[in-house]
């Protein structure tokens, strides 16, 4: 007999992930809800059987390096009788892999991923080998600094995981239909930059740093070395220290030190 998916679990909110899941204390397993595969503790998963189970439904791959964020995502998406979750993964790599093997519908990933890539290279390489397929881009970090950053870079969409698991779902329903999906505040943000001609700022001068500058920030703010992120992004040494260099000069920082604490400081808020 086949198990369903859907395992009793108390509502929680992750302060690591920022994530917030309230979902069904019980789930009759004797139902008519089709099951579908358990995979929300397996970082990388591809599998004939899952795509068949989402014949007849909308497949969607999930990247986050969080298993917890995955196996709460898992379980909400395939709760909805016209969506299954066909495949996770946990790194840029991984991702890649999945969706050439199961050209899902839609890629929900996290905008910080594991071994130095973030969600907007990820994007990035999506949209250059599968410029149809929809992704939804889904973070913990400050809409107002990546939002745009995805929607530039060909993301249909972007949500904070502080929202609640309605809203996940509404906005993975929206890109969907072809629609972009934003937080109401961030819409409204873009209308005034529209109207007005001003630029969408939070007020934070990282805004002003590239994607590979931001990249390579949120790096050091994590506590790896120069040679460590050249060696993560297969970079040369010398063109980690060049941004290094733009990023000291765009924030204002005097030293490799103060860089580092800003660093540090500005991952942690």
């Amino acid at each position: 007999m086949c198990r369903s998916v859907f395992r009793p679990l108390h509502p929680y909110a992750s302060t690591k992930t920022g994530l917030k899941f309230s979902l069904p204390r019980e789930i009759n397993t004797r139902s008519n809800v089709a099951c579908a595969p358990n995979i929300e503790n397996q970082p990388f998963m591809t599998t004939k059987a899952n795509a068949t189970t989402a014949k007849g439904k909308r497949s969607i791959v999930l990247v986050d390096d969080h298993p917890i964020v995955r196996q709460g995502l898992s379980e909400l998406i395939n709760h909805e009788k016209d969506l299954a979750v066909t495949g996770t993964a946990e790194n840029l790599h991984q991702a890649l892999d999945q969706i050439a093997a199961l050209k899902p519908d839609l890629v929900v990933a996290d905008i910080s991923l594991k071994g130095g890539n973030d969600g907007i290279e990820l994007l990035k390489n999506i949209k250059a080998r599968y410029p149809k397929t929809l992704v939804l881009m889904l973070s913990m970090h400050d809409e107002t600094l990546y939002a745009l950053r995805a929607l530039r870079a060909g993301a249909a969409g972007y949500i904070m995981k502080q929202e609640a698991t309605e809203k996940v779902l509404t906005a993975i329903h929206q890109v969907l239909k072809g629609e972009i999906y934003l937080s109401d505040q961030m819409e409204k943000k873009l209308m005034q930059q529209l109207v007005g001609g001003r630029s969408v700022r939070s007020g934070s001068p990282v805004e002003d740093l590239s994607d590979r500058e931001l990249q390579i920030f949120s790096l050091i703010g994590q506590g790896r070395s120069t040679r460590q992120i050249a060696e993560e992004l297969h970079l040369s040494i010398k063109t980690v220290e060049t941004h290094r260099a733009h990023i000291k000069e765009k924030l204002n920082l005097k030293s490799a030190t103060e860089l580092v604490q800003h660093a540090v400081q500005w991952r942690e808020a």
